[in-house]
């Protein structure tokens, strides 16, 4: 029974729950800034309802990730009707938000750095006679190195963990990190690479399939250094590539691979960044990566 001094003897006093310091804080949420531009996420490749519903599937981790987003998407091959152009997209953006500048941030849904794209992506914005800007690619970065692991993992061909005590029978002992765009790609690809190499105490080389013999001479550069079973993994997000291309690649690596990366968290984490870098709105640190 409590008295007017307090909780009578034995009774529990609840306390306040103390806030958690540190890394181990949760962040608290962002909230798009009123008057932000629309997020246009640009689309590559041939449209398709696959390719659509990767692309809303990333637009919905990124409305979870900034609340009061205005994000839309628009297709750099699209046709007007089911698949809307990225110059349409913008332009309607425009009319809506009037002599706002810029009326849309576009980011390029694509791993890595693909100069054809990329050339018809800023027409398309020049096209559309809109405010818009464009950000840079989403990689290279450690979320992507993360992304890439999970899929090996998924596809078991590397283990989901290195601090736990299993084994993967089919583990690859050295990896071929494929991508889209040329010299260019790989290079940047590269940096990718190494973080994965971390991840996985692996060999990790980066090839362009786009480039005759690339992924074959960085198979063959791999097993002569000692690599016996190799894993293709695609450095792309799904639209920039047809699925026949990784198939075939796979086969004259004579490997298994793995999905490409598709919607998995961390790509809408990384579009959202990458706006929000744009605008200059400062986001909670991603963590270290797992593994």
């Amino acid at each position: 029974m409590s008295t007017a001094e307090g909780p009578a003897p034995g009774l529990p006093v609840r306390m306040p729950r103390p806030r958690q310091p540190g890394r181990h804080r949760r962040p608290e949420p962002l909230t798009t800034p009123e008057g932000a531009p629309a997020l246009v996420l640009a689309v590559p490749g041939t449209p398709s309802p696959a390719i659509r519903s990767l692309a809303e599937e990333i637009v919905s981790i990124a409305r979870i990730e900034l609340s009061g987003l205005d994000p839309r998407i628009g297709y750099v091959d699209g046709d007007g009707e089911e698949y809307p152009t990225l110059e349409s997209v913008l332009a309607q953006a425009a009319t809506e938000r009037g002599d706002q500048a810029p009326a849309a941030v576009v980011v390029p849904l694509l791993a890595g750095p693909e100069a054809s794209v990329m050339r018809r992506l800023r027409q398309a914005v020049a096209d559309s006679r809109s405010a818009a800007e464009v950000t840079d690619v989403l990689g290279p970065h450690p979320l992507l190195a993360e992304a890439l692991h999970v899929r090996l993992s998924e596809a078991g061909l590397a283990r989901a963990d290195r601090a736990r005590l299993f084994t993967v029978a089919t583990a690859a002992d050295g990896i071929i990190l494929a991508t889209v765009g040329g010299e260019e790609a790989v290079q940047a690809a590269g940096v990718t690479g190494l973080l994965l190499a971390a991840r996985l105490a692996v060999p990790v080389l980066a090839a362009a399939l786009d480039i005759e013999d690339s992924v074959a001479g960085a198979a063959e550069q791999l097993r002569s250094s000692g690599s016996t079973t190799l894993a293709l993994a695609p450095y792309v997000v799904g639209p920039e590539v047809a699925p026949e291309v990784l198939h075939d690649a796979a086969k004259e690596a004579d490997c298994s691979a793995a999905d490409a990366l598709g919607p998995y968290p961390a790509i809408g984490k990384l579009v959202v960044s990458t706006y929000t870098a744009a605008l200059g709105i400062a986001q909670p640190s991603q963590g270290a990566p797992l593994g």
